[in-house]
């Protein structure tokens, strides 16, 4: 049986007004689990944390009931660009989110593995990992999480063979690992809707990954078709991925330890991540 206690459960909140801000936002909604930006995730400046910034977080998430926080990376790096002052400019900016996160104490960094753009797909993952290894340099256990794509234009990293290319090229393997995104798998042509295809799913995810290495997920619908490669994000259950995939996840006790986190459309307020959030506990067998 799972308890809902049991279950790392949240969203992705905003930290408008303040890092702190994002636990508050996370009590509302009655989560244990989020996930925020450290920064403006569309632009290049980052600007280090202060310690009064850190201790109010910190302390805000200490008197909360959010057990995890995760960190996304900003959308504007490219670590498997072919040209290498954009790879050096991600490279830096990557070092400074890890260097936040382990002042934060957050344990995990999603991260989008970028886009070959004129370059082989062997050559853009090996340059993604190379990336990936030179910004861990700083830090001593954050762990960064390659996060599947929907392979959409040239964007690596929408199969597992990809992802297990990334891994095989990075040096300190225990410092990454792999955050599954619902949406992006079901773009990329990974069909989980049935039990049989949820099972064979996830048995050759074990085979090429190791399910171990898996510790976050993002629950997202789909708007777009199985196998269409175009990443758009729905509402749970109003997309195109059937809800029994859903509750295939939230049901799963070897997911217990993952944390879930929902990135779907954000209205003016809080009421579509309740709703979301709602449908997804519902869907926990008793």
């Amino acid at each position: 049986m799972i308890k809902h206690s049991s279950l790392l459960l949240g969203a992705h909140v905003s930290t408008a007004g303040g890092l702190y801000r994002a636990i508050d936002e996370g009590q509302k909604l009655e989560c244990n689990a989020i996930q925020i930006f450290t920064h403006s995730s569309r632009q290049w400046i980052f600007r280090p944390l202060t310690a009064d910034v850190i201790k109010d977080f910190t302390q805000a998430q200490k008197n909360s009931s959010i057990k995890m926080v995760v960190v996304h990376a900003s959308y504007l790096m490219n670590p498997a660009s072919p040209e290498i002052e954009s790879r050096k400019k991600t490279e830096t900016l990557l070092t400074l989110e890890l260097e936040a996160c382990e002042s934060l104490n957050v344990p995990y960094l999603v991260l989008h593995p970028g886009s070959r753009l004129t370059a082989d797909t062997e050559t853009g993952l090996r340059f993604c990992s190379e990336t990936i290894q030179n910004a861990l340099k700083t830090t001593k256990y954050v762990k960064i999480l390659i996060e599947n794509t929907a392979g959409q234009g040239s964007a690596i990293g929408s199969t597992l063979e990809e992802l297990k290319g990334i891994y095989n090229h990075i040096e300190d393997k225990r410092r990454v690992g792999f955050c599954f995104d619902t949406c992006h798998a079901f773009a990329a042509g990974y069909d989980i809707t049935s039990p049989f295809k949820y099972m064979n799913f996830w048995e050759k995810f074990d085979t090429i990954l190791g399910i171990d290495n898996l510790h976050v997920m993002h629950i997202n619908d789909s708007v777009k078709p199985l196998n269409s490669h175009v990443d758009r994000h729905a509402h749970i259950g109003q997309g195109k991925i059937a809800i029994d995939a859903f509750s295939f996840i939230m049901n799963d006790e070897r997911f217990n330890h993952v944390c879930k986190i929902i990135e779907t459309p954000k209205g003016d307020g809080i009421d579509d991540d309740i709703r979301n959030l709602e449908l997804l506990r519902s869907l926990i067998k008793k």
